[in-house]
């Protein structure tokens, strides 16, 4: 695809999809909340964090991979649950998921997406599902035993929510829930008429105007139908309680998106769960949060190898894993860079982002001087005079 055979890192396939996206959809992709405070942060941190490089290392044979939940995966990265891959290509969901299963990493499919859970398990792979634990709560166990009986290998509750995100650009650009246009969104996507023909035309030939498709039944409206069910689907009941209740009803891995502070994690490894995300939502929720690497090294002192930490928000480069990797995460997530590549260009562009951050890493691993992921640790990150 001519628009993407000139992306040469994650920053060109976001210049790629801004060009192609309605700004409202490209905006709600991108940004963060409030003043931006969050988004930056997470970039600030890696951007400052500096990596030692060490020589004459034998570096001829460097392998990316890492082993998570007992199941190699060919890199320390697994995409990220995003709502709105489906509205920036035509089911971008199963794009994503086959990129993913391509390049051997797991997907995560987010609870608000609009393509059916069913037909993204059908593409193989490794495939994780998303939760939000709604107040309505049985409401969310109907959707978590549909991903067990879809065959999903592991679930990820996200329980940073609190009452909402603040982001104002959204309203600007009628994309909040329930999207609605306004005279200025609507003259923004008749001049992307790619998009419009593609993706949304394509919908409206099919399926009709895009739903959450993996919400219970009688609440599977259109993403611009009556927000009716806000009440029921509000994420602001929960409890550590209800990790119990999750390990009753799932037998696969679970867990935990959104932990920010030592405490948390300990609770959440105390409850046995499998896994716990480092996450500031992406910077997406609460704008005075700082960077997830920032706490990172804490919170992986306290759970003390207990559990699979996991990090989540900012990763642009190659070299941005190995930081996430010496500051003591198993994994890192990805949204935003394997979403400016389906917004460039679909699977192919995914495809092109994700090995971007292989070729990168590989790079990066051979100048500080490390052929194996397990091998990445505190070692390699430049902390100050070396004389002392």
């Amino acid at each position: 695809m001519a628009r993407i055979d000139t992306c040469y890192n994650i920053a060109d396939l976001r210049e790629a999809a801004r060009k192609r996206l309605p700004k409202g959809v490209f905006q709600y992709l991108d940004l963060g909340t409030e003043d931006l405070v969050a988004l930056r942060n997470n970039r600030d941190f890696l951007d400052r964090t500096k990596l030692l490089n060490q020589v004459l290392v034998d570096v001829s044979d460097i392998d990316t991979s890492t082993e998570v939940f007992g199941r190699k995966t060919s890199l320390p990265l697994a995409i990220a649950p995003t709502g709105i891959a489906g509205l920036t290509w035509y089911e971008g969901e199963l794009e994503l998921a086959k990129a993913a299963a391509k390049a051997g990493v797991p997907f995560t499919l987010a609870t608000g997406s609009n393509t059916a859970m069913e037909k993204v398990a059908a593409i193989g792979g490794r495939c994780w599902f998303q939760l939000y634990m709604w107040r309505q709560k049985e409401l969310s166990y109907e959707v978590v035993k549909r991903a067990e009986r879809a065959g999903f290998e592991a679930l990820i509750w996200t329980v940073d929510i609190g009452l909402g995100a603040n982001r104002e650009h959204n309203k600007r650009n009628g994309f909040n829930t329930p999207y609605k246009l306004n005279a200025k969104s609507a003259v923004d996507m008749a001049l992307h008429p790619e998009w419009m023909i593609n993706v949304m035309g394509k919908y409206l030939r099919t399926t009709g105007m895009p739903t959450h498709a993996n919400y219970p039944p009688q609440f599977q409206t259109s993403v611009t139908g009556a927000a009716s069910q806000a009440k029921a689907l509000r994420a602001d009941m929960v409890s550590f309680d209800d990790i119990d209740r999750l390990r009753e009803i799932w037998p696969g891995k679970l867990i935990i998106k959104g932990i920010m502070r030592p405490d948390d994690a300990e609770k959440c490894v105390a409850r046995g769960v499998d896994g716990i995300v480092v996450s500031n939502h992406g910077g997406r929720n609460m704008d005075s949060a700082p960077s997830t690497l920032d706490v990172l090294p804490g919170i992986v002192r306290a759970v003390g190898g207990k559990t699979t930490v996991i990090v989540d928000s900012g990763v642009r480069r190659g070299s941005d894993l190995v930081k996430c990797l010496a500051l003591g995460a198993k994994l890192a997530l990805t949204g935003r860079a394997t979403l400016y590549g389906i917004g460039a260009g679909g699977q192919a562009g995914a495809d092109k982002a994700l090995a971007i951050l292989k070729d990168e890493l590989r790079r990066t691993m051979s100048y500080v001087g490390r052929a194996r992921t397990a091998d990445i640790d505190g070692d390699v990150l430049w902390r100050g005079d070396l004389r002392n």
